[in-house]
């Protein structure tokens, strides 16, 4: 059951992506590069999350989770105030 959880939140997060992304590539909005980049960045704290918990329980990789979610919305921040000038 908690697996399945986990494959459908990594599967949200990536389709949010691809989303934010494509439609990046359309009309050339900024924020929508930077939301999109943010997305990437929870996909792989998702992946993370994954194969912590069951994958490999024995291995300890909160410190790359934290940083995958630290890098992700430094990202998303880092794009609003850069479009807000």
């Amino acid at each position: 059951m908690a697996i399945s959880l986990y494959v459908i939140t990594i599967l949200v997060t990536l389709f949010c992506a691809v989303l934010l992304l494509r439609a990046y590539a359309r009309v050339r909005r900024g924020l929508l590069l930077w939301s999109g980049l943010c997305f990437v960045g929870l996909t792989v704290d998702s992946v993370l999350v994954l194969a912590d918990m069951m994958l490999f329980p024995s291995v300890d990789l909160y410190s790359w989770r934290l940083a995958s979610v630290a890098i992700s919305v430094s990202l998303l921040l880092f794009g609003m105030i850069w479009e807000r000038i």
